[in-house]
């Protein structure tokens, strides 16, 4: 697990490798480190509990058509947990309030930074573009559960709509082990937005996990 804390700045996410006359490599007494920089193009987002604090709004829905908070899940296809929880999805829809969720603390000072940027969520189109539209939020592509024939979402599609011809220059950032399934399968770098209590949980070794939005930053070409 690389855990970036404090102001990156625009430098990159270091990770040490041993030379040849380390211990352990060869017999040469110990040298300094080498230092490998990564750092990507462009980042892709997942919206919901990424960029959005958004369980409460989320949960909300369901809670009104009976369903106890505690037996809601995130991270899903809208369509997906309703079938679990035995409701209709318009019924969920006509609840869901796209006034309610709010960016974590520091998410427009990164939105604000960047210079290309996605979004691909499992959330339903109606609802998500709302909320890009009420934040003021103009990524080059966005896209949402039926752009993926319902979902779940997939990071591939996005990469075409902006071009990318070399995956492994972008980074998808999620909260879920969905989030970072979905870039493995697109080839693509993976962070985990630890800036979510719920997400900081789910950090597995090889993950870049962010403790602050702005920290992503650091890992972007100027």
């Amino acid at each position: 697990m690389h855990l970036l804390r404090g102001a990156l700045g625009r430098g990159r996410p270091e990770r040490r490798v041993p030379r040849p006359s380390e211990p352990g490599v060869g017999d040469a007494a110990p040298a300094a480190v080498v230092v490998v920089l990564s750092r990507f193009a462009l980042a892709v987002f997942d919206l919901d509990g990424t960029l959005l604090d958004s369980d409460a709004a989320l949960a909300a829905p369901y809670v009104a058509l009976g369903v106890p908070a505690s037996e809601v899940t995130y991270g899903h296809v809208v369509a997906e947990e309703c079938a679990r929880l035995g409701l209709a999805v318009d019924d969920y829809l006509d609840r869901y309030d796209v006034t309610a969720a709010s960016p974590y603390a520091g998410v427009e000072e990164l939105v604000a930074g960047l210079r290309r940027w996605a979004i691909c969520s499992n959330k339903v189109g109606r609802c998500g573009r709302a909320e890009l539209e009420r934040l003021g939020w103009r990524p080059d592509v966005a896209l949402f559960a039926e752009d993926f024939g319902g979902g779940p979402k997939r990071v591939a599609p996005a990469l075409d709509a902006l071009g990318v011809d070399d995956p492994a220059s972008v980074v998808f950032v999620g909260d879920t082990a969905h989030d970072r399934a979905a870039a493995a399968e697109a080839g693509t770098g993976f962070a985990l937005a630890a800036w979510n209590p719920r997400a900081a949980t789910l950090a597995e070794p090889a993950d870049l996990v962010l403790a602050r939005p702005i920290d992503l930053l650091g890992l972007l070409m100027a």
